[in-house]
């Protein structure tokens, strides 16, 4: 199994509306590619961050998965989110392979 980790600080001032817009319009599109089995929105939380921080996390069956989500769909939906956001969040990836589940 794979996961498709997206860590994003996000400005304060836009939080709830970004948070909705994840919830209702963005993430829901992610999960129409076909793709994903399952995505989860996570608020990271350390005593040195802020509270607009947050950890989507995606979850494939296979790398070969994943390369097509990022082949096809990941270009026009990250564009999308810069055109609505711009600087006021800041997004890095990372791929986890699940190696066990207990």
């Amino acid at each position: 199994m794979i996961i498709y980790n997206v860590t994003i600080s996000v400005e304060e001032s836009i939080t709830s509306d970004w948070l909705a817009w994840m919830q209702h319009e963005h993430i829901p599109e992610v999960m129409g590619c076909g793709i994903f089995t399952k995505a989860q929105i996570n608020r990271v939380v350390t005593n040195s961050d802020s509270d607009n921080t947050f950890a989507i996390a995606y979850t494939c069956l296979t790398m070969e998965e994943l390369h097509q989500y990022q082949l096809k769909f990941s270009v026009g939906l990250q564009k999308k989110h810069i055109a609505r956001y711009g600087d006021k969040v800041v997004a890095f990836r990372t791929i986890m392979e699940m190696i066990e589940e207990f």
